[in-house]
């Protein structure tokens, strides 16, 4: 199973470009893909969970901890609802980058996202493939 974590800004707006490359995703694993999000309500995250619902593709993500628990949710209902703290943030991008075999990050041109960014970074750190799109 491959899993691809979709990362990217909140101000990532070419869906399109997400579709796409889900659905090259799905042409070419099958059912042998499973795509990973950090459940962001915007941006790439919301495409990612979109497209590859839409697709009938495996899907799980990763929500920072102060968010609601949700049937995506791979990490057991408990780890969620806690108190707001900017860094669940952060231990969410390592979490995702830890998780995924691959990450793809959509950030546009001009656009700076630390958060993304992050995500990349842990990635890189434990050797995994990264691909930055814009």
């Amino acid at each position: 199973m491959k899993k691809v974590g979709i990362v990217g800004s909140r101000q990532y707006t070419n869906k399109l470009k997400v579709k796409e490359f889900i659905y090259k995703l799905k042409e070419k694993f099958k059912d042998n893909v499973e795509i990973v999000s950090g459940g962001c309500k915007y941006g790439a995250d919301r495409y990612a969970k979109k497209f590859a619902l839409e697709f009938d593709m495996k899907y799980v993500e990763f929500p920072p901890a102060h968010y609601t628990y949700n049937q995506h949710c791979i990490l057991e209902q408990e780890n969620y609802g806690k108190r707001y703290a900017v860094w669940n943030y952060f231990k969410r991008n390592e979490q995702i980058a830890e998780y995924s075999d691959y990450i793809v990050a959509f950030i546009p041109i001009g656009i700076k996202s630390n958060g993304t960014m992050n995500t990349v970074e842990h990635a890189q750190k434990m050797k995994k493939k990264v691909v930055i799109l814009d």
